[in-house]
């Protein structure tokens, strides 16, 4: 059975607990603070332990600011905050992270695309090394090409992932970023194998399920079901003016379409 969860901040997840969900996805600053000192993780994770649910995954994980691509990059800043991070990340209990990071992996304009290439690969064969070590898993996020111009599709995030080819490296298909770049849903059965986390939110408006209309969605869903996927699936959207009641609506909606 799929496991259901939503991304937000540590403030809202006990709102997230009532509304019947199984996780809460957070923000890796917020959670882990891989920029920050030892002591200041200490207080997250003791804020953690004392929540009523459990955050298994997490996204954000690197700041625009500290680029992975083009001629700013510090590979060995780079390094230090991908050990850092999934050191924590283990002590803290997470399962997967999610390499989104769409301005941090951003080619710049002018910038050789094979060049870039070869300092994604080898970010994500580090992302990779350190996973295996902390024993969680990095997945990769694909994501439209209105918010990064490389690894847009499932498809092509498959492909990477495949090159990669570190057990610690996986794939998130997001539903959103599928209909944005009108992907067919059908890409979650071809690449099972390969998908360790998923993200949910409607086409138009980006809203936790329910909140528009987006017929779109039942292809995805079906897809998933036909996949045998029984891993995390997160609401990665807006709850609206009334986030109470509209994720316990969602989280509702959602276990009756997968099940």
């Amino acid at each position: 059975m799929v496991k259901l969860g939503v991304c937000g901040p540590i403030a809202m997840a006990e709102t997230i607990k009532a509304a019947g969900f199984d996780y809460f996805e957070g923000g890796v600053s917020e959670v882990l603070c891989p920029l920050e000192s030892d002591a200041l993780f200490t207080e997250r994770l003791a804020a953690l332990q004392r929540l009523s649910i459990p955050c298994q995954a997490l996204n954000g994980m690197v700041p625009g600011a500290l680029k992975i691509v083009g001629p700013e990059v510090d590979t060995a800043a780079l390094e230090h905050y991908v050990a850092v991070m999934t050191r924590r990340a283990a002590q803290a209990g997470i399962a997967v992270i999610v390499f989104g990071s769409g301005d941090a992996r951003r080619i710049p304009d002018g910038f050789d695309r094979e060049k870039a290439g070869d300092q994604l690969f080898w970010f994500m064969r580090l992302l990779g090394y350190y996973a295996a070590i902390a024993g969680v898993v990095i997945a990769l996020e694909p994501l439209n090409k209105g918010e990064t111009n490389i690894f847009n599709t499932a498809g092509e995030g498959g492909e990477w992932v495949k090159r990669v080819d570190r057990p610690g490296f996986r794939l998130l298909v997001d539903a959103y970023h599928l209909m944005r770049e009108e992907e067919p849903a059908e890409i979650i059965t071809n690449e099972t194998p390969l998908i360790a986390h998923m993200h949910v939110a409607t086409k138009m408006g980006r809203f936790a399920p329910g909140l528009e209309q987006c017929p779109e969605l039942d292809s995805f869903y079906a897809a998933v079901k036909a996949s045998g996927y029984s891993g995390r699936l997160s609401i990665e959207g807006n709850a609206g003016d009334n986030p109470a009641l509209n994720l316990k609506n969602a989280c509702a909606l959602l276990r009756n379409a997968l099940s």
